[in-house]
């Protein structure tokens, strides 16, 4: 499983012109799943959601996880991540879960996102999202579990 994550001071996903998911100060997470992927991936990288130290304490260091900072995580389903790009000039897919593992993970995932965290929103698994964020710093991580 895969997260990219990025520090934001806001982030919305739109599906067809309307907001399905938003959050203010927090990490948006673009989230790709692989065939070898079960819940226990899942829950590791929620755990690292939760916990990565990537918000700045008093001193300026990044000392801060978003449970420290009560913020917001809006996760995004990106089979596109799970691309094979190594070699030629068009992204290979056969690395990336099928859709019905995909979206049972993701799912899961979110799931237990919402039942460890106060504020957790969500794109549509498959759909057509617009995404829109503003990178706070930038600051930009990929979690491989």
């Amino acid at each position: 499983m895969k997260g990219l994550i990025q520090r934001v001071r806001g982030a919305r996903v739109e599906v067809a012109g309307e907001i399905v998911g938003a959050i203010d100060q927090g990490l948006l997470a673009l989230v790709a799943v692989e065939p070898e992927d079960s819940p226990e991936h899942a829950d590791k990288l929620l755990h690292k959601l939760l916990n990565y130290r990537v918000f700045s304490d008093e001193q300026g260091k990044m000392n801060r996880s978003l449970k420290d900072i009560g913020g917001g995580l809006l996760l995004v389903s990106q089979f596109t991540l799970a691309a094979d790009t190594r070699s030629g000039m068009r992204p290979s897919f056969s690395t990336a879960a099928p859709p019905a593992l995909g979206a049972e993970l993701f799912d899961y995932l979110l799931l237990q996102a919402q039942r460890q965290h106060p504020q957790v929103a969500s794109g549509r698994f498959g759909a057509d999202m617009q995404v829109h964020l503003v990178n706070d710093g930038p600051v930009t991580f990929m979690l491989q579990i």
